[in-house]
């Protein structure tokens, strides 16, 4: 699919953060927003409608089979054959038996505007098969829009969950950062009064410094992120899009089973409409090729006149009018070789409906897989939050109480934050997968 390559969003965004932008500015968007902005400027929607605009004007050049043909035209000849000279001078008008010399006729000028109208009155069938594939065209051209439109607000969804994780990931990196500062000047100033080791304090500070590493990326990535979700948005770099990181997010609910999801999604889905439209059309261009093997018929009508020269006198006009018919009896097996082309696209049009649907029930396992996956990790790491918590609290009096060294209290510090990032991770792991599993099964469409 011409449509299933383009925006490859990397997860590893929602590993890393950024500080959140405190100054003023643009109110900031939600989701709903985000996918408002990017349906209305990113450029890709545009490229897919152009593609359907073009495939509406092949329909209307398929229908202009239907319709006769007029044309217009001015043709001239001199000659000083006897025979076509002579015709001339009769089609002219102007023939005479006395003073005339049939064998020596000098050269003779004829002009000749005509008006010239043809109507197809068979042609096997070609025009309607042609009519027909044209209008699949337009129908599998509107089904890829579609499918561009499912994987826009996918990746959309997954660039803002992506930033929104960044954001609270980033204020427990602040947070570890204020907690190692306290502990820091708590620990130096025992160890002025004598009471804390020097490997304590030293054991503060590196800890410190790996926690402002740590930001130091985390700012970096958001930007990236940011950066990732102003291109799918069509905006340019720099323009401003802050998002609404105030507004909870939910987890989503457990996934419905996968025989339901996959009906959805063979109803439903674009990319799979998509490849059994262009099926059909293989098939009407099949039938368009083995249509050569009938017999043509034209009828046709004309209107001119014959002069000397470009003086128009009704007293010369003409009208011709008649019917051909042409069957080909060997055309150098172009015949059998186009009909041969178009069976072999038939196959691979086949071949990639089959393909498509398999890629579509892969696709919807995987979410539906990773949606399970993250729902039960959110919930194992919500109690795991909550006990890192207890620990660091009871480790904090501990330390306060001179019974637990600064190991100790690093090791709950450092098992609190993983507790926290594997809760962020898995809770917008699960909304993306559930952004992925609409995709899937053809949701947004």
């Amino acid at each position: 699919m011409r449509h299933k390559h383009f925006w490859q969003i990397p997860f590893a965004l929602m590993l890393v953060v950024n500080p959140v932008r405190a100054d003023s500015g643009p109110s900031p968007h939600t989701l709903e927003q985000a996918m408002d902005t990017a349906l209305a400027n990113n450029p890709e929607l545009g490229i897919m409608q152009a593609r359907i605009d073009q495939a509406n004007a092949q329909l209307g050049e398929a229908l202009a089979n239907f319709y006769p043909q007029i044309k217009a035209s001015l043709s001239y000849l001199h000659s000083d054959n006897p025979a076509q000279a002579f015709a001339m001078i009769i089609a002219q008008r102007r023939l005479s038996f006395t003073g005339s010399d049939f064998n020596h006729p000098g050269g003779v000028d004829n002009y000749r505007p005509q008006v010239t109208a043809s109507y197809s009155l068979f042609r096997g069938g070609r025009d309607y098969y042609g009519k027909q594939a044209a209008e699949l065209g337009v129908e599998t051209s509107e089904y890829e829009k579609s499918a561009t439109r499912n994987q826009l607000l996918n990746n959309v969804t997954a660039a803002y969950y992506g930033e929104l994780a960044a954001m609270e990931a980033h204020a427990i990196s602040r947070r570890s950062i204020e907690a190692v500062q306290s502990e820091l000047a708590q620990s130096k100033i025992r160890f002025d009064a004598g009471t804390v080791l020097k490997s304590d304090v030293l054991s503060l500070e590196v800890q410190l410094a790996e926690a402002r590493d740590a930001e130091i990326q985390a700012a970096n990535a958001i930007e990236m992120a940011q950066s990732m979700l102003k291109t799918l948005l069509g905006l340019g770099a720099g323009e401003s899009f802050p998002i609404d990181s105030a507004r909870p997010t939910a987890l989503p609910d457990t996934p419905a089973s996968f025989d339901d999801l996959l009906g959805q999604a063979l109803a439903r889905h674009p990319e799979l409409m998509a490849a059994e439209k262009r099926v059909a059309m293989a098939e009407q261009k099949v039938k368009m090729a083995q249509a050569a093997h009938l017999p043509r018929a034209d009828a046709f009508v004309s209107y001119g006149s014959d002069s000397k020269d470009l003086a128009y006198s009704a007293n010369r006009d003409n009208v011709t009018a008649g019917v051909m018919v042409e069957v080909d009896i060997f055309s150098g097996f172009a015949t059998q070789e186009n009909i041969k082309k178009a069976e072999h696209e038939l196959t691979a049009a086949l071949e990639s409906a089959r393909q498509t649907r398999l890629r579509i029930e892969n696709q919807l396992k995987s979410a539906q897989l990773k949606l399970q996956d993250a729902l039960s990790r959110a919930e194992v790491a919500g109690i795991a939050v909550d006990s890192a918590e207890e620990a660091l609290r009871l480790v904090n009096e501990q330390r306060r109480a001179g019974v637990v060294t600064v190991t100790r209290y690093i090791e709950a510090e450092v098992a609190r934050d993983k507790a926290h990032s594997r809760q962020i991770n898995a809770r917008f792991d699960a909304l993306r997968a559930e952004a992925e599993l609409k995709q899937a099964t053809g949701f947004w469409q």
